[in-house]
């Protein structure tokens, strides 16, 4: 089907099969809708008062659409859920997807985070998250999560209240398996969570590279480690690994970054805040925090010219580009930027450092190692960092994608800094570029080409100069065999000469071509 098309081509047909899918989608949930309404119907019809009825419009919907689909009765009821959800309390997002602008993976995020939203709160929020979400391209899971529960929190109270009720439920229990292991499960405070998790990671990371088992296999011994106050000992073997010891490992406090205004610090403001490597958490929870942490102002630092010219930024410059952009900036990558490289987007020149990138704010984003490779390595991706910190990438095939810093979305202050500033009307004309850049690589050819033909030529007379040395050295070597002695034939005198070597110095050069001849064609 698609055997003939070209890259771009192919790009392009898989965007517009995106497209289609969505309106496709909305055409699917529109139908469950009007079913489960006319199903519902038919059951006030039969009985004004239902009451207990064993088999409700929404079940019966359920049946139809799980035969239908051929889904599981699970699986068709969510299905049906969506459905209705997006026809009574989302029309608006609905009207998105129907269109073509958004994917059903983020019209699924919204209806699942919005699900405790009251009855008086939601037209707003539909309305408003509608006209955002076809803004949302190339935005990862992790980030539109972010965006749908930042603007949750800040609508709508209740949210708040529902987190309380989940936290009440906190709890960890340790439940024993019949082949010998145990079952370890428990609801957290956010802060609690992190802080577990940065710590195993921490003992699971102590072990040398030789340690036979997976990283998960690490984790989950190192609770007992954690357990007993002892450090995670390694298995590799080896009887000089530093860390075979399971001496008491020294108590450590894990730091847990937390993002958040001064107004909301303070207790002058609601706005959400944001936990590094978690998500958005509520007013309530950074204050809580606020208490017994330590306080820094996140600002856009100075750079030095001799800063500016290290490959290796500092650690406020460092920490600000972290806090600005919060994840991977490859588009869909939500990858946390705690565990991401720093890139530099105009390359640093470690040779000349002033006729490269500068290790700047506005130079620097965060790109997890896999898409830095890909960067770096993979011929076709080409990157442009605009001072507000939007990286616009251009893919192999000349697709163009934008990535805005995930900061700047949950807290604006931060876009009126120096280094995210609304970036100056661009002057750059594509077309006078590509007439430009097409007459530099004409003007390139015109020169190269003589030069490569002139070493095709040489390469040739090699080649042949090689082969007649070859063929005289084999008469020699014939000669030798068959008489034993040197031949008194006029015709072919070379035939005496001693061998000659079959490698060519690097500087040898054809002999001239002679002077043609008076009785030589043209006549």
């Amino acid at each position: 089907m698609f055997d003939n098309l070209a890259p771009t081509e192919l790009v392009v047909a898989i965007a517009d099969s995106q497209r289609q899918e969505s309106m496709v989608m909305a055409q699917r949930m529109a139908a469950v809708a009007e079913l489960l309404a006319q199903r519902t119907a038919e059951i006030h019809d039969e009985d004004p008062d239902p009451g207990y009825m064993i088999v409700t419009g929404f079940q019966r919907t359920t049946a139809e659409v799980a035969a239908a689909m051929n889904l599981s009765a699970s699986a068709a009821c969510f299905v049906v859920s969506h459905a209705h959800t997006l026809a009574e309390r989302l029309p608006k997002v609905a009207a998105v997807l129907a269109m073509g602008d958004t994917d059903w993976r983020t019209v699924k995020l919204i209806i699942t985070r919005t699900e405790f939203v009251s009855d008086s709160v939601i037209g707003r929020l539909d309305k408003q998250l509608a006209n955002r979400i076809a803004k949302w391209r190339c935005w990862s899971r992790k980030r539109i999560i972010n965006a749908v529960d930042a603007t949750v929190r800040t609508m709508d109270p209740d949210a708040i209240l529902e987190r309380l009720r989940r936290e009440d439920k906190r709890h960890v229990g340790v439940t024993p398996q019949s082949d010998g292991t145990a079952k370890v499960e428990g609801v957290l405070a956010a802060e609690a969570g992190m802080a577990f998790d940065k710590r195993l990671a921490e003992l699971a990371d102590g072990v040398c590279r030789a340690d036979p088992r997976t990283r998960d296999q690490r984790r989950a011994d190192a609770m007992e480690a954690m357990a007993e106050r002892r450090a995670l000992v390694c298995l590799c073997g080896a009887d000089d690994c530093p860390n075979r010891s399971d001496e008491p490992a020294p108590a450590r406090r894990i730091m847990v970054n937390v993002i958040a205004g001064a107004e909301t610090v303070l207790g002058g403001g609601d706005a959400p805040g944001y936990i590094e490597g978690y998500g958005v958490i509520d007013a309530e929870q950074v204050r809580s925090l606020a208490e017994k942490a330590h306080l820094r102002t996140l600002e856009e630092p100075a750079v030095s010219d001799a800063e500016a010219l290290r490959y290796q930024p500092t650690a406020a410059v460092e920490r600000w580009v972290r806090m600005r952009d919060l994840t991977c900036r490859f588009p869909g990558c939500d990858r946390a930027a705690v565990i991401c490289d720093v890139d530099h987007t105009i390359p640093f020149n470690r040779a000349d450092p002033r006729n490269g990138g500068p290790t700047v704010p506005w130079n620097l984003k965060c790109l997890c190692r896999e898409h830095h490779r890909d960067k770096t390595f993979v011929d076709g991706w080409r990157d442009e960092q605009l001072r507000d910190g939007t990286v616009i990438w251009t893919s192999p095939t000349g697709e163009v994608y934008r990535t805005a810093p995930g900061g700047v979305d949950l807290f604006p202050d931060m876009a009126t800094s120096t280094a995210c500033q609304e970036p100056k009307p661009s002057r750059r004309n594509r077309s006078r570029d590509r007439a430009a850049r097409i007459a530099r690589i004409r003007q390139r050819n015109r020169i190269q080409r003589p030069i490569n033909e002139a070493h095709r030529r040489l390469q040739q007379a090699r080649r042949r100069e090689i082969g007649y040395r070859k063929h005289r050295n084999h008469m020699r070597k014939m000669l030798f065999l068959l008489k034993g002695r040197s031949s008194t034939s006029p015709f072919c005198a070379w035939i005496n000469d001693p061998f000659e070597p079959e490698e060519l110095p690097p500087d040898w050069q054809p002999p001239p071509q002679p002077p043609p001849l008076r009785d030589d064609p043209p006549f």
